[in-house]
């Protein structure tokens, strides 16, 4: 659909009178004049984690369902986790049985993938089983967070006495050991808990917290900090399921700050846990600030509350605080009522804010929590106190001692990515097609994450929102024109050309680095385009971000310390251009147009190819200049044409692969090794001889003319 934004119905551009004039003198293409001003959301300052994350609730239950589908394979995708790695024996070691009044503490270890091993402490409740449940006992997953030395935490005696004077905490005990009693009293309560590791903290000493994964092949790898945790937690999930006295139907997660976080990440990509419960992290304020907090890809149109909300309709409660969660009660929570409602659930969310204390567990959250774990795992209804406990001195709580040593094969970063890189291969080379069957499976996966890594699609809706203006050159008539996305706040300036030869049903997307103006050489119609419209094509294209009429904005500059903090809030420069090349093939659909070419020329040949891939069979013909690019050669997460992840899925191959079985020339690509992925996918497609491949540039009426045959 194509509307106005002022709501007047707009014809068929190129049937439309609209303002005709004199070609501009210096550029035949320009549409705002007159000292207007592009308007594009994005031509402002760059997200960042200290943005505003409101969550828009989808309409209906099924409009929801898609969404929800939508945000989880993207989430995934920018974890690195789609598709899922192969999971490895976790071969756990439980040892070093601790006594208390009514529960014991044990020290685990288990590999999560081979080398890299996750820590914790096991505590088991020592009170009578019901016979109700069979034998088996809820377990409550505990990421623990922030706090120095992680479930070692031990606070200070001036942390103490202030803990204790603002009632924060009711004992000494609670004040000066927090994770413990939150881990103690949910034993007392009857649940399994498993307290384990953030990686590089407490017993998790192989890599450092924070480093090893920021630089820019790890960027284009899907390889994350955010990621490594969120997969030991899924294996987290895996080790308490193999417990013997464990209910898996009957699973909690909690963690409160960087644990929180990895609560709602967990429960966004995992269906296994039943209730939970993120702590001072879910808001529309502060997203998250730590590198294991943040991936590229992760909150583009997303935030916390929305990641928290895939969890619906499952028990979810949260608890804010004097931080970035203090308006949890009015932004964010009315939100996942509303959606909790719609899906017959209203009664399955809460959250309390308690704006006395500033960013922590503080016993009054956790007597909340155990109160919402004990009604929807167990069945209990009623208000639960913490009650005091013995500590158990840090030092004794530590998996690894004389009896058990850390494993010999433990890797450090370096050695970590390598093995998660081989693994990573060897499942991309599964999927190499090989018949119908396979190729459909190549197409879901690599397709999927690819749409995740552009954040795109095609779009529903098409709205114009400056002109159209009419022209007449050099036997042409130009067509000039702002168009954008319905709700999306894009603007992005447009020309096209016809002549008296030309059907307005055959479009020709032209997409080259000068933009627009490209069409012309020296004040006269491009040979190249000129050949188009002779053969009947009309032909469109546009500026891009940094390009004509948008020279001005520059993409964003990343952030030095870690990539992940810039394209975790915005989309990298080149997919917005393929995001403004499928708005041109929305437009396209919606003149119902019989047939829609992309022809990418020079640097626009990659996007144009990545724009095809997406748009499916809404695009009759590709023609790209491969431009001798690799994404495995960039080195600098500044580098226009950064994709992070590409590499991960297989590159430029792999996404021309995506276009099979629709007709595509490419050229320029000699050393590029872009040759066996797209001839097996075109092959298994049954039309192997709609890819036409030429290692040299060609000339641009070469191409001309196989587009028009």
């Amino acid at each position: 659909m194509m509307t106005r934004r002022d709501a007047l119905a707009v014809p068929v551009l190129s049937l439309l009178p609209g303002v005709v004039g004199a070609a501009d003198a210096v550029d035949p293409t320009l549409v705002y004049t007159g000292g207007k001003k592009p308007t594009d959301v994005r031509l402002g300052p760059p997200k960042n984690l200290n943005g505003y994350f409101p969550f828009a609730v989808p309409k209906s239950k099924e409009a929801w369902a898609e969404r929800r589908k939508l945000v989880r394979e993207r989430v995934l995708v920018a974890t690195g986790l789609w598709p899922l790695p192969d999971k490895t024996p976790l071969n756990a070691v439980i040892h070093g049985k601790i006594e208390r009044d009514g529960y014991t503490v044990e020290k685990v270890f288990f590999a999560s993938m081979p080398g890299h091993y996750v820590s914790g402490n096991l505590y088991r409740p020592l009170v009578k089983i019901s016979t109700e449940s069979d034998g088996k006992r809820p377990v409550i997953l505990n990421p623990h967070g922030h706090w120095a030395n992680g479930r070692f935490y031990q606070a200070g005696d001036a942390e103490v006495a202030k803990q204790l004077k603002t009632m924060a905490e009711g004992t000494p005990e609670s004040a000066k050991y927090p994770l413990q009693a939150r881990c103690a009293m949910l034993a007392r309560l009857g649940f399994i808990v498993f307290h384990y590791d953030m990686v590089g903290v407490a017993d998790s000493k192989a890599i450092p917290h924070r480093e090893g994964f920021k630089d820019v092949q790890a960027e284009l790898r899907g390889q994350n900090f955010m990621g490594l945790q969120t997969w030991n937690s899924i294996r987290a999930l895996d080790f308490v399921e193999t417990l013997p006295d464990a209910d898996p139907k009957r699973i909690g997660v909690t963690g409160a700050s960087g644990g929180g976080t990895q609560t709602f990440m967990l429960i966004a990509v995992d269906d296994r846990p039943a209730a939970a419960f993120p702590a001072v992290m879910v808001g529309t304020a502060m997203q998250g600030g730590c590198v294991c907090e943040n991936c590229s890809g992760l909150r583009v149109d997303t935030g916390n509350v929305e990641l928290a909300g895939i969890f619906a309709p499952k028990p979810l409660a949260m608890s804010g605080a004097d931080d970035w969660t203090k308006e949890i009660m009015t932004k964010g929570l009315p939100e996942l009522k509303q959606l909790y409602g719609m899906l017959g659930a209203a009664g399955n969310v809460a959250a309390k804010a308690w704006l006395q204390f500033p960013h922590n567990y503080a016993q009054p959250s956790r007597d909340f929590m155990y109160a919402w774990f004990n009604k929807h795992l167990q069945g209990k209804d009623g208000e639960v106190k913490e009650l005091p406990f013995k500590p158990i001195p840090p030092k004794e709580l530590s998996v690894y001692d004389a009896e058990h040593a850390r494993p010999a094969d433990e890797l450090d970063a370096p050695r970590l990515r390598e093995t998660m890189t081989k693994a990573s291969d060897a499942q991309m080379a599964k999927l190499v097609p090989t018949d119908a069957a396979s190729l459909k499976e190549f197409q879901r996966v690599v397709g999927t994450a690819l749409a995740a890594l552009v954040t795109d699609a095609l779009p529903q809706e098409i709205v114009v929102i400056e002109g159209p203006k009419e022209s007449k050159i050099d036997g042409h008539t130009m067509h000039r024109a702002v168009f954008g996305r319905r709700g999306e706040n894009d603007a992005i300036p447009c020309a096209g050309l016809v002549n008296a030869k030309a059907d307005k049903k055959k479009l020709v997307i032209w997409a080259h680095p000068q933009g627009k103006s490209s069409l012309f050489v020296n004040g006269k119609v491009a040979p190249a385009v000129k050949a188009l419209t002779d053969a009947g094509f009309a032909v469109v294209s546009t500026d891009y971000l940094g390009v004509g009429e948008l020279s001005f904005a520059k993409p964003p500059t990343v952030d030095r310390g870690y990539a992940g903090l810039t394209y975790g809030y915005n989309r990298p420069l080149l997919a917005n251009r393929v995001h403004d090349l499928l708005t041109l093939v929305g437009f396209g659909k919606f003149l119902e147009a019989k047939s829609i070419a992309i022809v990418g020329w020079g640097a626009m040949g990659p996007a144009a190819i990545l724009a095809r891939a997406l748009a499916g069979s809404a695009v009759t013909k590709l023609a790209a200049d491969m431009n001798q690019f690799r994404f495995e050669s960039i080195k600098d997460a500044n580098d226009p044409m950064m994709l992070p992840g590409a590499v991960k899925y297989g590159g430029l191959p792999a996404f021309l692969a995506l276009c099979a079985p629709g007709a595509a020339l490419v050229h320029n690509h000699r050393g590029t090794a872009s040759g066996k992925l797209p001839k097996a996918a075109y092959d298994a497609s049954g039309a192997a001889d709609q890819l036409t491949r030429a290692e040299d540039k060609l000339d641009d009426l070469k191409v001309v003319e196989w587009l028009v045959t």
